[in-house]
């Protein structure tokens, strides 16, 4: 299966200007979704689609393909992101690349864990759906205020017969989407010009991964986390504590 990762980023941003070239754990934080994309298997191409040369130099430089810049027209900010993945597609098909499915990441959900994107491919190709979402478990311990001022607010849970969350069964949990991921087949795109379409299913992310930065505490958040991560796999693959491999005992 020929799989398109697309990952769109406009130079502007309203709500933390310069948002996708912030630095973040030592990396303008685009950088972190293409390589999480790059060192996917199977191998996808990894599209950065963009309007903004600085943000094309810093994609490129990651290892994305920015054949062309975004048009203006698909980089206001109305623009959704459906239109901008149709735009790859097309580029692609008519370069005779045309994909069979299309994974679009987010640079603003930048916590992926180490085989995530690996899992979510062979989940999306095993499962045969039409499309497939990033999320993650949320209990139901939701509530909801009524219609009408004064309405009764309701419980999304029965409150009288209130589980343990060590109880929950999996049909009980409810997900939230991440925004980090959507898995989708071309032709889903182009019959129903969604990213989610045809048959649907859910990917099931860590709770670590659920990260969507909106404001400057998400960046510190996202920061964090990262920066917590990449120590812990440099920890993990130090020659202090590393199990050793067969290369390492072949020499």
């Amino acid at each position: 299966m020929r799989i398109l990762c697309v990952i769109p980023v406009r130079g502007g941003s309203k709500g933390i200007p310069g948002k996708n070239r912030r630095i973040v754990a030592g990396k303008p934080l685009v950088a972190w979704t293409i390589e999480q994309a790059l060192q996917a298997r199977p191998v996808m191409d990894v599209l950065v689609s963009t309007d903004d040369e600085e943000l094309a130099a810093i994609a490129r430089d990651a290892g994305a393909q920015v054949p062309w810049l975004r048009p203006a027209h698909l980089a206001e900010d109305t623009t959704a992101t459906e239109p901008v993945v149709e735009h790859a597609i097309a580029e692609y098909s008519a370069a005779g690349r045309r994909p069979d499915a299309v994974m679009l990441l987010q640079a603003t959900s930048p916590v992926r864990l180490p085989g995530t994107l690996d899992r979510a491919i062979a989940q999306f190709i095993e499962s045969g759906v039409d499309s497939m979402v990033g999320a993650v478990a949320q209990t139901p311990f939701l509530w909801q205020h009524g219609a009408d001022e004064g309405d009764q607010p309701k419980a999304h849970f029965t409150v009288d017969a209130r589980p343990r969350r060590q109880e929950l069964e999996r049909t009980q949990m409810f997900y939230r989407e991440t925004g980090s991921l959507y898995l989708t087949r071309t032709e889903t795109y182009e019959r129903d010009h969604n990213r989610l379409g045809g048959t649907i299913g859910i990917f099931e992310m860590d709770d670590v991964e659920g990260v969507d930065i909106d404001t400057e505490l998400d960046l510190s958040i996202a920061d964090h986390q990262l920066s917590q991560l990449h120590r812990d796999e440099g920890s993990a693959s130090s020659p202090e504590t590393a199990a050793p491999t067969d290369k390492d005992s072949a020499q």
